[in-house]
């Protein structure tokens, strides 16, 4: 499509539905024409900084050269291939880098096509295992409140049964038994009261839980909340401790966001289950992938059914597969680690003016997230227009304004966001 053709907004807004919106009344959108490093450019002339790395998955921006000639020289093979009976180098490639990349006894690699379905995946492998020993009761799991992991049945059915966006299901979904979202904040002194309330959960409740799922140091989508490692600590002793797998959804944290690889690296733990995905692939193409021990994979082989009951059409996709293996190839030769650290010294510094503003109750920065969390629900189409209008794309949700860039980003592009989110705020006081 040429990037001067007009996008056709009355067709876009009588006929296709966008996440998280209505269809009698939408909230606007905005043509996009076409996006370079951490820019995006509008149809009506704006050149936006990114502060979103579209929902997370774009670190490294956009139109990346190598990135672009790894899907390009994929293409020159096959787009696509069953993956049921066949395999191919880029998956092979691919299972490989995660392997040496995850924590050490997750070397068993399930290829999925989403974030919500790698979750999926996780279920199934957790109750399945211990169907596969002979144990018929554990067909529950444990898991925070103010979690998020997806949009699809089973994921939605550990999200947060309150307040989320998926409240409205209760009674079509799973019941699913939660505990108090971790309380104690990252940096802060740890309250191990919060130790003894789980442990009352998981003494009541071990029989019937399969696996307990949790998105490592921050939970996202759920409320950007920054929890103290020792929370995650305490989880993996009490599984341990109970005989409960643990699946750590690390879909939105992994590759460098919080400043380690994964997540689980501040608290130094491993899980049973690993959930990846967004970042996987540099935000070209959707992929996912599950990983588990060799404990969880032979357990579920040598059970009754033999096998693992999931293989998704695109399963294994080349294309996917092949920019993936750039992406990690690239984070490793940049040291990403060492972008995010730089990003988050720039959002300290940028974002603490907001500290001063009488809506703001709380500024928190941890790796490459910033958030600007206020005293009430922000109006998204209000506060978006605005944002456009000083240059950046920022796209917030309840009470949260956050950034999570591209680890690209540089200094000025990071003060325009956080300056963006001041301006905005202050302007409204």
């Amino acid at each position: 499509m040429s990037k001067k053709q007009p996008i056709d907004l009355n067709f876009d807004k009588n006929h296709i539905w966008h996440p998280y919106t209505s269809m009698t009344a939408p909230l606007p959108v905005y043509p996009v024409t076409h996006a370079e490093q951490n820019f995006i450019y509008l149809e009506s002339g704006e050149k936006l900084i990114d502060g979103m790395a579209s929902w997370w998955s774009a670190v490294h921006g956009y139109n990346h050269p190598v990135l672009n000639a790894a899907v390009n020289e994929q293409l020159k093979d096959m787009s696509h291939i069953m993956f049921g009976g066949i395999t191919h180098a880029p998956a092979v490639e691919l299972c490989k880098k995660l392997v040496a990349i995850t924590p050490p006894s997750l070397n068993k690699v399930f290829l999925a096509d989403s974030g919500s379905v790698s979750v999926e995946v996780a279920i199934k492998m957790a109750l399945q295992y211990w169907l596969s020993q002979g144990i018929t009761g554990k067909n529950q799991l444990m898991t925070p409140h103010k979690g998020y992991h997806g949009d699809t049945f089973a994921a939605m059915s550990v999200c947060d049964p309150v307040n989320s966006m998926h409240s409205l299901y209760q009674g079509f979904l799973p019941q699913h038994v939660f505990v108090p979202a971790p309380q104690s904040q990252f940096g802060e002194e740890f309250d191990h009261n919060e130790v003894s309330i789980l442990e009352t959960y998981f003494n009541q409740h071990h029989q019937d839980i399969a696996a307990f799922i949790i998105e490592p140091i921050v939970q996202n989508a759920g409320g950007m909340n920054f929890y103290h490692p020792e929370y995650l600590k305490a989880v993996r002793h009490l599984c341990d401790q109970y005989h409960i797998l643990l699946i750590c959804d690390e879909i939105a944290t992994g590759f460098g966001r919080t400043g380690k690889w994964f997540a689980v690296e501040h608290a130094q733990i491993e899980p049973d289950i690993l959930c990846i995905g967004k970042a996987l692939t540099g935000g070209y193409m959707t992929l996912s992938a599950t990983l588990t021990t060799d404990k969880i994979a032979i357990g579920i082989s040598e059970g009754e059914a033999g096998v693992l009951m999931h293989g998704p059409t695109f399963m294994g996709n080349p294309l996917a597969c092949a920019v993936a293996c750039a992406s990690i190839q690239l984070l490793q030769s940049i040291d990403c680690l060492k972008q995010v650290s730089q990003i988050n010294d720039w959002l300290n510094v940028a974002l603490a003016p907001c500290r001063e503003l009488k809506c703001v109750t709380n500024v928190r920065v941890l790796g490459a997230i910033g958030v600007v969390e206020v005293d009430h629900i922000v109006d998204v189409a209000d506060i978006q227009k605005r944002f456009i209008e000083l240059g950046v794309w920022i796209r917030p949700f309840g009470k949260l304004i956050y950034l999570m860039p591209p680890y690209i980003s540089k200094q000025p592009d990071i003060e325009k966001l956080s300056q963006a989110i001041y301006t905005v705020l202050a302007s409204r006081e």
